[in-house]
């Protein structure tokens, strides 16, 4: 556990909804450690994204203990959790996210230089993660000209930009078909390894679950 790039211990959420209190996360321990990619499998409505949202340090709410690279995260403030969520953790989704104005390179760019990067090289670390992704003739093109898998390849080098020492990813690849899928998350496993970061990866998908390190299931709130 002190070695781990993530653990949580105890970690619980609730919601009050028409009077009665939903128990969405009940008591999670787990664990994840350097260079480890972990699948957290589930069906919709299991608490998949709400652990993602609280190790991803994305709203409070939560009880128990959040711990990345061994330092206690889950009761900072405000600005203190945007430093980690900027400096140790990267973040794929289901939909891009990306900024439609900007081109893919700079969708890449802009993460490191909020994080105090220069220009020149965040620049060259951007068209490096792009061009491992097969987008190095892409560089210069914005989301809306890019297919769903490139956006989705693109978004993948956005998280990986500031090197972070554990990325999260909320079903990468649900927003696209089965073979694009296929493709884009081998992509994102080579690369995260290749960066030597953590990953913990929510999807409802078995066989993509079967391709990590490990898989935890997570069943009506615990983790089984």
């Amino acid at each position: 556990m002190n070695d781990a790039v993530l653990a949580t211990a105890g970690l619980t959420r609730s919601f009050t909804q028409g009077g009665a209190t939903i128990e969405v996360l009940r008591g999670i321990d787990l664990a994840v450690a350097p260079g480890e990619i972990v699948a957290l499998l589930g069906p919709s409505g299991s608490g998949k994204s709400t652990l993602l949202q609280a190790v991803g340090l994305l709203e409070g709410g939560f009880g128990g203990s959040i711990r990345i690279g061994g330092d206690e995260v889950s009761k900072l403030d405000s600005d203190a959790r945007t430093q980690v969520r900027r400096d140790r953790i990267g973040f794929v989704y289901q939909f891009h996210h990306l900024l439609p104005d900007f081109s893919a390179a700079e969708n890449v760019v802009l993460p490191q230089l909020i994080r105090g990067a220069e220009p020149a090289p965040a620049k060259v670390r951007a068209e490096a993660l792009l061009s491992a992704l097969g987008l190095g003739h892409r560089l210069t093109h914005r989301p809306s000209q890019l297919s769903g898998g490139e956006q989705q390849r693109v978004a993948v080098a956005r998280a990986l930009a500031n090197r972070p020492a554990l990325v999260l990813a909320d079903e990468p690849t649900g927003n696209l078909d089965e073979a694009t899928a296929d493709i884009v998350f081998d992509e994102f496993l080579r690369l995260v390894r290749d960066e030597g970061s953590a990953a913990l990866v929510a999807t409802h998908n078995e066989r993509i679950a079967m391709r990590m390190d490990r898989v935890l299931r997570l069943h009506e709130g615990r983790l089984e």
